[in-house]
């Protein structure tokens, strides 16, 4: 069990009542006295998030009210690990859905990243209620922390090497298989694109391949690819330094789908995997690609290349035709892919494109029920001509910057066959600033709709 949960109250475990703000008069009116006028005193109103801690006999915490909204979700009560006294408490009155809910969210508000900075903070622990999931909390909070910790690992001790290592990891766990594929046998066996983006750094990039067939031969194929940029310096046309210091989440596409690879094997879903990181580092050398190089890619379209910071959609195409040669019921990918996604959805909303209208709107109602919202941008073909090139077969970056996250999201169709079921995401992957349950750093976003989505679709 996540080391913040507990399964028994004990003598000492302390209350926490949710309170709606249309029903706080109701609960007050049936309080004890001395409790109704404390929570009067305190200006408790019931707003949603709000907290009030009511006294019981000898000094101690007799109880905790907090406002909820029309509906419990994941992040109700995931401000209380952060301002809570260290303890246990329970949560009063929660159907199962909403105690699963709960449980997550107070395990997700007790993440810490502490490889470099050891932390002294401890945090309370929740019992969890009757009918909670706790094998879907687990893999669910544990997936996430992987994903956070990967993308806040810095470039130096997370370079393609290093992202290899927690391909391994994974797959020792679960008993799946990997290869890598490194340096110039990414040329030997057909990955240019990837070579090319990848050359100029002193860590070789690489292609991670992990399968799984834990559910059989015959069980459907579900391809996920990650963009794993490990740190992008924008190349020769390089980077400002404002924009280059969180460059290290730039494997955040990465991180994703290894997040999601371990949730699907954790829950033994009847399908068989393949996850694809091509992962790199953009970097500056003699020997770096240039604008206006053309590139060689797998699939055997050239690549003139527009700019050497459009270079996650270089090492995308790659993998997505590996992964689109088997065949499969469905590509995934994710990426940390464009500023025109983030300009035009925010940084906590990521944009969800998709080749196939039935597959996005089971990945809207899957991101519904999760908690974990996306928003569908448009693959508008209308603006296709703009990825053509005089000397190429494609551009990577068209000029101009208008709908940028569309264009960058056409240039990856072009290497997904059009039946081929096919869903590209892309995510800040990162918090600017820390909300309950969620703190600055890296975050997995999508993550839980993803999962949702191929547990819907393909059952258990």
């Amino acid at each position: 069990m996540l080391p913040c949960l507990r399964q028994a109250a004990d003598a000492d475990t302390v209350t926490i009542v949710p309170v709606r703000k249309e029903g706080l008069e109701a609960w007050l009116s049936q309080a004890p006295a001395a409790t109704s006028s404390w929570v009067r005193a305190l200006g408790f109103t019931g707003e949603a998030g709000a907290t009030a801690l009511v006294p019981g006999e000898g000094g101690r915490l007799g109880q905790v009210l907090v406002g909820v909204g029309e509906r419990i979700d994941l992040w109700s009560f995931a401000g209380l690990p952060g301002s809570l006294p260290k303890g246990s408490y329970r949560i009063e009155g929660l159907d199962a859905r909403s105690a699963t809910a709960a449980a997550l969210g107070w395990s997700l508000a007790c993440y810490q990243f502490t490889r470099y900075k050891k932390s002294t903070k401890e945090f309370p622990a929740l019992v969890v209620s009757d009918g909670t999931d706790l094998a879907a909390v687990e893999r669910t909070a544990t997936s996430a922390f992987l994903v956070r910790d990967l993308i806040n690992t810095p470039a130096e001790d997370m370079g393609p090497g290093d992202l290899a290592a927690a391909a391994k990891s994974i797959a020792t766990e679960f008993g799946a298989d990997v290869s890598v594929i490194e340096g110039d046998d990414l040329l030997s066996q057909n990955y240019p694109a990837v070579h090319a983006v990848g050359r100029a750094a002193a860590k070789r990039p690489c292609l991670i391949d992990l399968t799984w067939s834990g559910a059989g031969s015959d069980a459907p194929l579900v391809c996920l690819v990650g963009k794993g940029v490990c740190f992008d310096s924008g190349g020769l046309d390089i980077k400002g330094a404002a924009n280059m210091l969180l460059m290290k989440k730039d494997m955040g596409g990465a991180a994703h789908v290894l997040g999601l690879a371990r949730m699907v094997m954790a829950a033994k879903l009847p399908v068989r995997l393949r996850v694809l990181v091509p992962a790199v580092e953009n970097a500056i050398a003699g020997n770096a690609f240039r604008p206006g190089d053309i590139l060689a890619t797998r699939k055997g379209l050239t690549v003139e290349i527009g700019n050497t910071d459009a270079e996650g959609r270089l090492i995308l195409c790659d993998a997505l035709f590996e992964a689109d040669q088997a065949k499969p019921a469905m590509i995934l990918d994710f990426a940390t892919l464009t500023g025109a996604a983030r300009v035009a959805l925010g940084t906590e909303l990521p944009a969800l494109f998709a080749n196939d209208d039935q597959l996005a709107n089971d990945f809207l109602a899957a991101a519904t029920e999760a908690d974990d919202p996306v928003w569908r941008l448009p693959l508008w073909q209308g603006y296709r001509k703009q990825l053509d090139s005089k000397v190429a077969d494609l551009n990577n970056a068209p000029s101009g910057g208008f709908g940028g996250a569309i264009t960058a999201a056409l240039y990856l169709e072009q290497f997904v066959s059009k039946g081929t079921p096919w869903a590209h995401i892309d995510l800040m992957a990162w918090n600017q600033s820390a909300k309950p349950g969620r703190p600055e750093g890296g975050e997995a976003m999508a993550l839980r709709a993803a999962f949702t989505l191929l547990e819907k679709r393909f059952g258990r």
